[in-house]
C-alpha cells in the first residue's frame, strides 16, 4: 500500500511528513510487519495484538486525538518517489507552562537506513515543532548501543545531558538511555 504524496504535509526534498490519520492503518500495519524484527531491539515487547488492524486503528485514532488536543504530533514519513511509508517521528508528552517541551521518538524501515532520510525528516520536523507548536525544548533519549541514533541526534544539534539508568523497558529488559535535547534558540518567549 502507498500514499498519494500530492496530499502535502511537511515537504522535504524527498519526503512528505503527514500527521497520523486513521486511513493509514493498512499502510502502517504493513510497515510494522515488514520491520518487526528490525525494530524489536529498540522498542517495548510487542504482543501479536499490536499488529492487529483493529488495534492499529485504535492507536491511530488516539494519535489523532492527542494531536488535536495539543498533546502530541505524530508524523509519518512517505517517500515522494514511490509513496512508500519509510518511517515515523513522534513528538509526544508535550508539556506547556514554563517547560514548553516534548519527547521525540522515531523509527525508520530497514530498507531505508543509510540514505539520510531520517536526518532529512527531522531537520524539517523539529523547526516545524518549534515554530508552530511554540516549544522551547525537544528531548530525545536513546540506548547507548544505538550508535546510529546517537550520531543522528548529534548531527541535528542535540546535546548530551546525562545517562538514565534502567530508564525504559525495551525488548523485555530495563535499559539505560542517553538523555539529549535541543533548544529553540530563535524565539525566546
Amino acid at each position: 500500500m502507498i500514499f498519494d504524496t500530492s496530499d502535502r504535509g511537511i515537504a522535504t526534498s524527498r519526503l512528505t511528513l503527514v500527521p497520523a490519520r486513521d486511513e493509514f492503518a493498512g499502510i502502517l500495519r504493513d510497515f510494522y510487519l515488514d520491520n518487526r524484527s528490525h525494530l524489536q531491539p529498540w522498542e517495548p515487547l510487542r504482543s501479536d495484538s499490536f499488529f492487529d488492524l483493529s488495534e492499529i486503528h485504535r492507536r491511530l485514532q488516539s494519535m489523532e486525538a492527542n494531536s488535536a488536543s495539543g498533546n502530541a504530533l505524530h508524523l509519518f514519513l512517505f517517500l515522494d518517489e514511490t509513496g512508500e511509508l519509510v518511517g515515523e517521528c513522534n513528538f509526544t508528552n508535550i508539556a506547556r507552562g514554563p517547560f514548553q517541551a516534548c519527547h521525540l521518538g522515531f523509527s525508520l524501515g530497514r530498507r531505508f537506513e543509510g540514505k539520510g532520510l531520517m536526518y532529512e525528516a527531522l531537520a524539517a520536523a523539529i523547526p516545524y515543532v518549534f515554530a508552530n507548536l511554540g516549544l522551547h525544548r525537544v528531548m530525545a533519549n536513546y540506548r547507548p548501543e544505538n550508535v546510529r541514533s546517537g550520531r543522528l541526534l548529534q548531527r541535528l544539534g542535540f546535546e548530551r545531558e546525562g545517562l538514565a539508568r534502567s530508564y525504559l523497558k525495551i525488548n523485555g529488559v530495563w535499559t539505560d538511555h542517553v538523555l539529549t535535547s535541543v533548544f529553540n534558540e530563535v524565539a525566546e518567549n
